[in-house]
């Protein structure tokens, strides 16, 4: 069984950065495609950025610029840095996990992130 657990979520201002980090358990972190997903009120889940076991990165156009996902396999963490936020980035973020192997997708409990204007 997987655990995922989000931390580094709060409010902000617009133009500024918070930190996500998504803490995992299990053996297989650094062989799975790892993402962070938001969601805001009324509005689906998105994705927002995508890392491989290799280190390859996807991101939203949204976000592209603004945002760096990274991993550390050796500590089991996934990150996000989030820079120049805007109003707009207001969602709840969701860490996942898309476990190698079985191709089983896993998800965090979710952070709040807040951008006031």
């Amino acid at each position: 069984q997987v655990q995922l657990v989000e931390s580094g979520g709060g409010l902000v201002q617009l133009g500024g950065s918070l930190r996500l980090s998504c803490a995992a358990s299990g053996s297989v972190f650094s062989a799975s495609v790892m993402g962070w997903y938001r969601q805001a009120p009324g509005k689906q889940r998105e994705l927002v950025a995508a890392i491989i076991s290799g280190g390859n990165t996807n991101y939203a156009d949204s976000v592209k610029g603004r945002f760096t996902i990274s991993r550390d396999n050796a500590k089991n963490t996934m990150y996000l840095q989030m820079n120049s936020l805007k109003p707009e980035d207001t969602a709840v973020y969701y860490c996942n996990m898309v476990r190698a192997g079985d191709y089983i997708r896993y998800w965090g409990q979710g952070t709040q992130v807040t951008v006031s204007s």
